[in-house]
């Protein structure tokens, strides 16, 4: 696998309100609450866990908004998309979605509010430049996780306080749970860590932070699975950590099943931005 006029909609996004204790801006769009995250330095990566997950290292990146929730089904059913999800409910986070399925809500999305879809449908290369809705990038998404921390949780080191901002296997009961009901971190994010665990945009590379950019990465250009973060529901406290890499495979053929602890957020370039 390789990848290389505004509407009503997007006009009514860029009204922001703040994020809890006077937190990020939120920008409130048709498909939700949106969190405009600054452009930063934050050093990406460990060096406790595997070979793959270091070098830490520093990563710039521009801004960007991103979903302050996993997308939920009440979504998928406004566009008129089948739902895979396991665990029925409104306000639950669609799951069971393969990265293809998530690149085209993210098309969908797009194209309801008038902004230019980023996946190309033939290639599923990533247009950048493009206006519309997108999965984040992999640099992009543990940055947002972080929330300017630099311990393995956004809260600290210590597991023994996940209760209170993630839903994981020591307190979901085997099950995945609505959004919004687990804290959220300093940046007013909802469900980084657990609950489902997160497709990224970036092809999976074991060397990917030793031969990446140090600017905006986007992952190697070549792959056979996708990047996953975050851990889910079913994840021990240990694979939760802001830092924790994972993969799976994307789903391009129809044989394809994700699990029901596979879920995912939209990124996209805030509208003021330069392409």
């Amino acid at each position: 696998m390789r990848r290389g006029g505004p509407a009503l909609a997007l006009l009514l996004a860029l009204s922001c309100g703040r994020g809890p204790g006077g937190g990020l801006p939120v920008t409130m769009t048709p498909g939700g609450e949106m969190v405009l995250i600054p452009a930063g330095e934050f050093l990406m990566g460990s060096g406790q866990g595997k070979a793959e997950e270091g070098p830490p290292h520093k990563v710039r990146l521009n801004a960007f908004l991103l979903d302050r929730t996993e997308v939920v089904q009440e979504e998928f059913a406004r566009l008129k998309i089948p739902d895979p999800s396991k665990t029925k409910g409104p306000r639950f986070p669609v799951h069971m979605v393969s990265w293809v399925q998530a690149v085209k809500y993210c098309n969908e999305r797009s194209r309801a509010e008038g902004l230019k879809p980023c996946y190309s449908e033939e290639t599923a290369e990533c247009d950048f430049t493009a206006d519309g809705y997108r999965l984040p990038t992999e640099a992009e998404w543990e940055y947002a996780c972080r929330a300017g921390s630099a311990t393995d949780y956004s809260f600290g080191n210590n597991p023994a306080a996940l209760g209170d901002r993630a839903w994981f296997a020591d307190n979901s009961s085997g099950k995945a749970h609505g959004v919004r009901q687990k804290g959220p971190n300093a940046w007013g994010l909802y469900d980084m860590h657990g609950n489902m665990a997160e497709w990224c945009n970036d092809l999976y590379g074991r060397d990917a932070y030793a031969k990446g950019p140090s600017d905006n990465p986007r992952g190697p250009a070549e792959g056979k699975q996708c990047v996953v973060r975050g851990g889910s529901w079913g994840s021990p406290a240990e694979a939760l950590r802001s830092w924790r890499r994972a993969a799976d495979n994307p789903g391009f053929g129809d044989a394809c099943l994700s699990p029901d602890t596979l879920g995912f957020r939209c990124a996209r370039r805030p509208p003021s931005a330069p392409k």
